[in-house]
């Protein structure tokens, strides 16, 4: 049977460590609508799926998906297993990509490279994300795949409130790099020499970090929409630190 593989991108408007951000301007667009532009450019994903809560607020978020031209699920606020599940079920995948949309560099080859990883693997959650046994990735450039049995199990089996809300809780650990359930085996693709950077943060949770991001796309994006993680660690290293030396030097 050929494998579906589904990516969801999860989105709200309300975030509670900085609210209103998947809808913050990247070069003349919503953070999202970035996050979608870059993920429609995987070759492995057969569906692209933004998911999203049912309330009245995230409205601007639908309109992005219609936009954009993915699909759209709307559920769940805090129960992002159900949210997931749901999605995923609706939408016939029998592998379930997970990526939330404060990552709004998502690197469409190293997506592609851990879908394919995970289709050729009997692992039950694959990872390319930094964290996961130290892969070497930049923070925020990748993705997790789940195979659907995996995640309609935890849909059924799991009762804790911190676990619905954090899908990869079921599966691994971050904080302490520990594989939760023996049930569910995990795998991880190392990153390549070229762009190992794990010091490399690039998600949004705070004002501080979207405003690197923004000077990100404002710097890559009219140039080159389809920016490389190469194109990003360049400017990192050889313009925007120079930046910050000379800044600090005035003072």
């Amino acid at each position: 049977m050929k494998q579906k593989v589904v990516l969801i991108v999860q989105a709200r408007v309300g975030s509670t460590r900085l609210p209103g951000k998947s809808m913050m301007d990247l070069a003349g667009e919503p953070l999202v609508g970035r996050v979608l532009e870059r993920v429609l450019r995987c070759q492995s994903i057969d569906k692209v799926v933004l998911a999203i809560p049912k309330s009245i607020e995230n409205d601007p978020l639908e309109k992005l998906a219609r936009e954009y031209g993915v699909c759209l699920y709307r559920g769940s606020e805090n129960d992002l297993v159900d949210r997931y599940y749901q999605a995923a079920k609706l939408f016939n995948a029998t592998i379930v990509g997970r990526l939330p949309a404060d990552n709004p560099i998502p690197e469409p080859d190293e997506i592609d490279r851990i879908v394919e990883y995970h289709k050729e693997s009997n692992y039950a959650f694959s990872s390319n994300l930094s964290e996961v046994f130290n892969s070497g990735y930049p923070d925020g450039i990748g993705a997790e795949m789940i195979n659907f049995s995996a995640l309609e199990t935890v849909w059924k089996e799991c009762k804790v409130p911190e676990k619905r809300e954090h899908v990869h809780l079921s599966f691994f650990d971050y904080s302490n790099q520990n594989q939760v359930d023996a049930r569910f085996s995990v795998g991880t693709v190392e990153c390549p020499k070229l762009f190992r950077r794990p010091e490399i943060i690039l998600d949004v949770n705070t004002q501080e970090q979207y405003e690197f991001i923004r000077q990100i796309y404002e710097y890559l994006y009219d140039a080159n929409p389809n920016f490389h993680i190469t194109d990003v660690l360049n400017w990192h290293d050889n313009i925007y630190l120079k930046e910050i030396n000379n800044i600090s030097e005035k003072k």
